[in-house]
């Protein structure tokens, strides 16, 4: 079997746990902060994990994670 191709732009925005479930950051923290409120920037802080049905899709992108 040939190697699968592993999608740069996901190896470089998810990572696992360790029991296998996937981490993310949060958006809308890059640019603007001023206009967004002090709430959404301290829930925004850190990681989070993929929701069930988006990781599916994503370790299909990550073959070897």
């Amino acid at each position: 079997m040939p190697k699968l191709k592993t999608k740069s732009s996901a190896k470089k925005r998810f990572s696992a746990t360790g029991t296998g479930k996937l981490k993310r950051n949060f958006a809308n923290k890059r640019h603007c902060l001023f206009c967004k409120t002090q709430k959404m920037k301290r829930q925004a802080r850190g990681t989070t994990l993929v929701s069930e049905a988006d990781a599916q899709i994503v370790k299909k992108f990550l073959p070897y994670l």
